[in-house]
């Protein structure tokens, strides 16, 4: 059985857990050999937090996927996240062109903004940028803002109805990604979940879980780490969706209860072992307790 090997590119926030701090944790939790690149390092991430610092990458990029290229590594897929910069989404696109393969995933979380409005430091422009950036993917996975950015339309508050996410998810697709799954998606206020469309087959899939009120950090990490694990477990696309909603609903709903707060992430880590079990190496054999 060969493992599986995915290559994150993600910013390192030191203390809150997000980007890399779940990542990592997610998919090797799932059997998956997980390298990085960081493209950045701050002390905390920027989400309520002040005062934070940070350290650029950028340059560091190429030279670490150059290596990696000079000891011809392969990777099962490459999940990008927060970019801090037009000049990284450059610089990362032109990675893809290094390590695709006929048979891999280019895999996009086009991290910029959420609720309507863009994440400081970012515009319209960055936006666009992304857009061509998803336009090399294989699987994107946008949150609503987000979409709608990429694509120059206006943001509109759900609960939204099943022909505008289907339109938006071709609209995304017609970009050039093969899948989009798309996050953040209620059709009324008592379920909160995803919706995917595979441009190839035309077909389309929700998943959905209890909807838990409030607003915590990281969990587009959290849900864009479990769906890869899925999908690179030979998933479909609606059970991968499922999986990873329940995953992130799960987590949420921990990190209400302990009442603790949101900028410190959500409790993905007291999900990790059921996630494991749903999700076993594909091609091995899990012995029973």
């Amino acid at each position: 059985m060969k493992q599986k090997r995915v290559a994150a590119v993600h910013d390192i926030s030191c203390f809150g857990r997000c980007s890399l701090t779940a990542v990592l944790p997610i998919l090797s939790a799932t059997g998956i050999e997980t390298s990085v690149i960081p493209t950045a390092i701050l002390s905390t991430h920027t989400g309520g937090f002040t005062g934070f610092t940070l350290r650029d990458l950028t340059d560091d990029i190429l030279p670490v996927a150059r290596h990696w290229k000079s000891l011809t590594l392969g990777f099962d897929a490459i999940y990008t996240g927060y970019l801090g910069s037009a000049e990284q989404i450059d610089i990362v696109t032109e990675l893809f062109g290094m390590f695709r393969t006929w048979d891999n995933l280019i895999y996009v979380d086009p991290v910029m903004a959420d609720n309507g409005v863009m994440y400081p430091a970012f515009d319209k422009a960055f936006a666009v940028g992304m857009a061509r950036m998803c336009a090399k993917a294989d699987v994107v996975i946008p949150n609503i803002t987000e979409a709608v950015f990429m694509l120059g339309e206006e943001y509109a508050e759900g609960p939204y109805t099943r022909d505008y996410i289907e339109g938006l998810l071709r609209r995304l697709a017609g970009l050039g990604p093969r899948k989009v799954f798309l996050t953040g998606v209620y059709f009324n206020e008592k379920e909160l979940g995803a919706a995917a469309y595979d441009r190839v087959s035309g077909e389309y899939s929700c998943a959905f879980s209890d909807r838990i009120e409030g607003y915590y950090h990281g969990t587009g990490d959290v849900f864009g780490s479990a769906l890869l694990a899925a999908l690179l477990g030979g998933k479909s696309d609606r059970e991968a969706a499922q999986i990873a909603v329940d995953f992130t609903i799960g987590s949420l709903l921990r990190s209400k209860e302990e009442a603790h707060d949101v900028r410190f992430g959500v409790n993905f880590e007291y999900g990790l072992r059921r996630l494991a079990d749903l999700l076993p190496p594909q091609g091995s054999t899990r012995a029973e307790p």
